[in-house]
């Protein structure tokens, strides 16, 4: 047998030394010196500490027992909010707060579009801001969902709208807290990652008889194929409804999430309970004049008796 060799130690490699003039890289914004690349890191760095960035999210969630009409209006608002969840239907009882609330920090959102349905007629919507508050108690009247009104508008899924509000909501102090709530529970963050970049929508919110009216409108600009358009040519711009539409009448605002001390209450709100119920006031007084009518007829009769007739028994043989 050969004899083993002696391995050899590995001579040291010292390490390489640092040159005292770098040679500048190639970036795509052309030569670029370390210096100025570790500048350029620095400030996107501390521009990333102080920029704002919207983390708003919406949970949206309906009772059990809903319509399909009033569902669909849910499932309506949920294509046009790409910041929203959807979660599992929610018993409508007198504790229902506190459950929200913990859905909506389980999901960890920031707001709350609770779509309550009674007695299989009537929608109420909560708007509320979680975990703190305000929170807003509606009713839902005039409902049109997509599939009903098959309008010709047409925007794409997921872009960004456009809120317009009118000159109402600045004439009093609930109208501003309520335009607010909902600049911040339907206006989609920038930068979202189920977000488009674009514009090419508008929502638009109108106070007409003390409700609150919803529009959704796709913004229509005339051009040929893939021409640019014209910076003057916005005049041209035409707005084409898309739907759903539906109608808020306001009844209480909370301080706390669907909790709390009452800041406003609606004095025109009527419930719808107590509108049904003079219907059938006004059905029922109907019958009441008949049966009324039946009885001094049979009194009229019996005062006023008619004379016999002389010849009521001539033919009668």
């Amino acid at each position: 047998m050969g004899k083993k060799r002696k391995q050899s130690e590995a001579p040291t490699s010292e390490a390489p030394k640092e040159e005292e003039n770098p040679r500048p890289k190639r970036t795509l914004l052309g030569w670029k010196t370390p210096s100025q690349k570790k500048e350029e890191e620095e400030a996107d760095a501390t521009a990333k500490k102080t920029v704002f960035r919207n983390r708003e999210k919406i949970l949206v969630i309906c009772s059990r027992r809903i319509v399909f009409r009033y569902r669909h209006l849910m499932m309506d608002i949920v294509a046009l909010l790409p910041h929203c969840k959807k979660d599992n239907k929610v018993e409508s009882k007198a504790n229902k707060g506190t459950a929200l609330n913990e859905l909506v920090e389980l999901r960890n959102c920031t707001g709350c579009l609770f779509f309550e349905c009674r007695k299989k007629k009537d929608l109420y919507l909560w708007m509320a801001k979680c975990p703190n508050g305000p929170s807003v108690k509606f009713l839902v009247n005039a409902v049109h969902t997509m599939e009903e009104l098959k309008l010709t508008g047409n925007h794409l899924k997921g872009s960004r709208p456009i809120l317009t509000f009118s000159s109402d909501f600045d004439t009093q102090p609930h109208l501003q807290l309520l335009k607010e709530m909902m600049i911040q529970i339907f206006d989609t963050p920038k930068d979202h990652r189920k977000a488009k970049p674009f514009f090419d929508h508008v929502f638009v919110f109108s106070i007409v008889d003390n409700h609150i009216w919803f529009r959704n409108y796709q913004i229509d600009v005339p051009h040929h194929g893939t021409e640019k358009i014209e910076r003057g040519g916005l005049d041209k711009m035409t707005l084409v409804e898309v739907g759903p539409r539906f109608c808020l009448n306001p009844i209480k605002i909370f301080s706390g999430s669907f909790s709390g001390q009452t800041l406003y209450e609606n004095p025109f709100y009527v419930s719808p309970n107590q509108i049904r119920a003079a219907e059938k006031r006004k059905k029922a007084g109907k019958y009441e004049k008949k049966v009324k009518a039946k009885q001094r007829r049979k009194i009229h009769e019996f005062s006023n008796k008619l004379e016999p007739d002389e010849f009521a028994h001539m033919w009668a043989d």
